[in-house]
């Protein structure tokens, strides 16, 4: 396959930032689109140009490092990780445009790397639960219906990828805000900070400058993992619950 590039340069996050086109030829269709980015890059490192600076790290599809928008779309034209994306969704001599995560709340690094650390600290505002230090309790010492563990398990498939804040308009983390208090919500031993994590959570989305969400629903089409929108609503359901006991 021969592809044309335009991707985003941008030597740092104070530097005035633009697309750049390059050629490649011979990408095998089984490559994927982080192996065809390699590829360029080993072109430019032997002709003594700058490489392209991007995310990445298992390359599995697992870690959520490698949110790139390819062609207007969050990872891409299928749903899946930009690592899993494949060139063969792509068609020979096609023109693709690789932008990094736009929102203000993931500043850009370095070319297609965008700071994320503004979803570490919706986590450490309030993701986390209260336990007894000392040896682990057994498996089965405190039971969880059903289908309490099926939606948290669903809820915590979330790699914090960005993929939904850069398919949302209004730039908003609300699906992966949500996903995060859903997660623990719905075990027994997220119910004593249940209001107060909310809370603290939701506040600390609106300090990092996402958007508010208008349920417009780009977010879970681009989810890799399909995380529902209706986590959304549990959130605004704990939301509401928690201003009302505070009262």
């Amino acid at each position: 396959m021969n592809l044309t590039l335009k991707i985003w340069r941008q030597a740092g996050p104070a530097d005035k930032g633009g697309f750049v086109t390059y050629e490649v030829s011979d990408i095998s269709p089984d490559m994927s689109f982080l192996e065809m980015l390699d590829v360029l890059n080993e072109q430019l490192n032997a002709k003594g140009e700058e490489p392209i600076a991007f995310d990445s790290d298992c390359r599995e599809g697992i870690c959520g490092m490698c949110g790139l928008m390819i062609s207007g779309h969050a990872h891409g034209p299928e749903r899946t990780t930009t690592c899993q994306l494949h060139m063969r969704s792509f068609k020979d001599g096609q023109t693709i445009t690789v932008e990094p995560w736009r929102a203000n709340a993931f500043p850009v690094i370095k070319d297609l790397v965008v700071n994320r650390s503004a979803f570490d600290r919706i986590i450490q505002a309030g993701g986390y639960i209260s336990a007894n230090t000392g040896a682990a309790p057994d498996a089965h010492a405190t039971p969880v219906p059903k289908d309490n563990a099926d939606r948290a398990f669903m809820a915590a498939e979330c790699i914090g990828c960005g993929a939904c804040v850069a398919a949302c308009p209004n730039a908003s983390a609300m699906l992966f805000t949500a996903s995060k208090v859903v997660h623990l919500g719905e075990l027994p031993q997220g119910q004593p900070e249940r209001d107060a994590r909310v809370v603290a959570m939701v506040n600390q989305h609106d300090h990092e400058g996402f958007g508010g969400c208008t349920n417009i629903g780009e977010c879970s089409t681009a989810c890799p993992k399909g995380i529902p929108q209706d986590v959304i609503s549990q959130l605004n359901f704990d939301l509401r619950t928690a201003m009302r006991h505070s009262r």
